[in-house]
């Protein structure tokens, strides 16, 4: 019943809601008898009613969560397995709650892959962004200011079975 009230209120103030879903689903209703709730936003309903949605991971290997690797690819991931949002339109979505949402979100100016924005950015060993998310794509390269700051090599492996392909790059 609230809900339906305060959506509508939220969308009309225009804010943002980031939802952490490595450490939500974790700590929300660990407490609880059973059925436990999920512990995570109305992420799907939020969206449709125009709010910005980001994911954010808040905690990297502290009391509250030892598992945190900073990985916002494995955010993405859970984060649409919790909200149910396993669509292929759904799962972009995902992957945008982890990129430009969460700019969004945080006011930054210049985001993007446009002519005169600040080109930092991370190329992934992915096809599109659903695959990145699926595989916790390899990052190739980092780039800060154009400039390349890091990089690792592409993930492949050999295949030693009669009749099949002999190298997968572990993409489609």
């Amino acid at each position: 019943y609230y809900v339906s009230k305060l959506i509508p209120l939220m969308a009309e103030a225009q804010l943002h809601v980031v939802a952490n879903p490595l450490i939500n689903i974790t700590l929300q209703g660990r407490h609880d008898s059973y059925p436990k709730r999920r512990g995570m936003t109305r992420v799907p309903e939020l969206l449709a009613a125009g709010l910005n949605v980001a994911f954010g991971h808040d905690c990297v290997m502290d009391p509250w969560y030892a598992l945190g690797s900073g990985d916002m690819l494995e955010v993405a991931h859970m984060g649409l397995h919790v909200a149910q949002m396993t669509g292929q339109a759904a799962m972009r979505q995902c992957f945008d709650a982890v990129t430009v949402n969460a700019a969004r979100a945080m006011g930054l100016q210049g985001y993007g892959l446009e002519v005169g924005c600040k080109a930092d950015f991370v190329l992934l060993q992915a096809r599109d962004p659903v695959e990145a998310i699926r595989l916790r794509a390899n990052r190739l390269k980092v780039f800060k200011a154009g400039k390349r700051i890091a990089e690792s090599a592409a993930a492949t492996g050999s295949l030693h079975l009669p009749g099949r392909p002999t190298h997968t790059d572990w993409t489609r």
